[in-house]
């Protein structure tokens, strides 16, 4: 029962993850001694009965470890195996198929990770998104595995604007943050601007409160103009008024 267990703990062959597949297969069937059945001096069924049981100890081995092949296996990946006539042939097959470097999935997953940025995803989904294509991309092409070093990079090239002085200000530390360690880094941070209002409405505050200068510069600029324009029309009815009463004298003074 433990061994079926260790077996359905292991995530199944599909067309994705043959390395991690192949490295955890090997180390069971290692560990359960059948790796000989594999790929090994067991590899081929004895010719004929003996007084030791030979022939029946080694169908026994053999029965255990098609079956833990072939319970880890996709449905559509198990077609190409079912008609194996050893276990060698049936891990030789699989070994071929999957093997060789999906030059195009490797270009696309390589074309998103140069792209990618962080956009509405918070700091730990951006983190785990990053982490899994460089993962398959490592799975695909094992000879050029992507250092913890470079993910780094990639991850600050993509995170959003706010995080850009923090970020700066951890670079110029002189022991460096993992890369576990920065992302916690960037929790918390992300943790304590939301607690603060949240930094990303920063932008938004300020592109309001230029509005409402914008808007009560202009208010005061109509209003200023209509008082000018009041005082103006005041001054011309005191004048009109003025040189009304400046008429009206000097008829008086013409008629003494």
């Amino acid at each position: 029962m433990s061994d079926l267990q260790v077996v359905g703990g292991i995530k199944k062959l599909n067309h994705q993850n043959y390395n991690t597949w192949e490295t955890c297969m090997t180390s069971y069937m290692q560990g359960q001694d059948l790796w000989e059945v594999f790929n090994g001096s067991e590899v081929m069924q004895p010719e004929a009965k003996d007084s030791n049981g030979t022939l029946r100890k080694w169908k026994i081995k053999a029965g255990k470890a098609m079956f833990a092949l072939k319970t880890t296996i996709e449905e559509d990946v198990l077609e190409h195996i079912r008609d194996a006539k050893t276990l060698k042939e049936a891990w030789g097959t699989l070994a071929t198929l999957f093997s060789k470097k999906n030059d195009t999935r490797l270009q696309l997953l390589e074309s998103e990770l140069l792209s990618i940025a962080q956009c509405d995803m918070t700091v730990g989904q951006y983190f785990h998104k990053v982490k899994m294509i460089c993962c398959e991309i490592s799975e695909l092409d094992p000879q050029a595995p992507i250092a913890e070093t470079r993910m780094k990079r990639i991850i600050i090239h993509g995170l959003r604007p706010e995080f850009r002085g923090f970020v700066a200000a951890v670079q110029g530390w002189p022991n460096q943050p993992s890369l576990v360690e920065f992302e916690n880094l960037l929790t918390s941070q992300e943790a304590m601007a939301k607690q603060m209002g949240g930094v990303s409405l920063k932008g938004e505050e300020e592109a309001l409160y230029a509005n409402k200068s914008r808007g009560n510069s202009k208010q005061h600029t109509t209003n200023g103009s209509k008082r000018n324009h009041d005082k103006e029309k005041g001054h011309q009815g005191e004048r009109s008024f003025h040189s009304g009463e400046a008429s009206k004298d000097h008829g008086n003074n013409k008629r003494f």
